[in-house]
């Protein structure tokens, strides 16, 4: 090993980016994270995975906007079923 080395063009970081991933700091009731680790521990998986997989469901689920043809298609069925 050198005894001096020069770091004058060093940056701060990772040496390797992660590519579609951010760190992040997030503040977690700790009966949420306990409850996401103890899944996390019974799958065999990470539980920060685990909590990106949940996060990616919940905005999943953004409702689709109502159309014509379904808005009627749902009246008739429960227009039939009260008589």
């Amino acid at each position: 090993m050198k005894k001096e080395y020069d770091f004058s063009q060093g940056k701060r970081g990772p040496v390797l980016r992660q590519k579609g991933k951010t760190r992040i700091t997030i503040y977690l009731d700790d009966d949420v994270l306990e409850a996401f680790r103890e899944r996390a521990d019974r799958a065999g998986s990470g539980y920060q995975t685990m909590i990106n997989q949940a996060l990616r469901e919940y905005l999943g689920r953004s409702a689709t906007p109502l159309d014509e043809k379904t808005l009627r298609k749902v009246l008739r069925e429960e227009l039939r079923a009260t008589g």
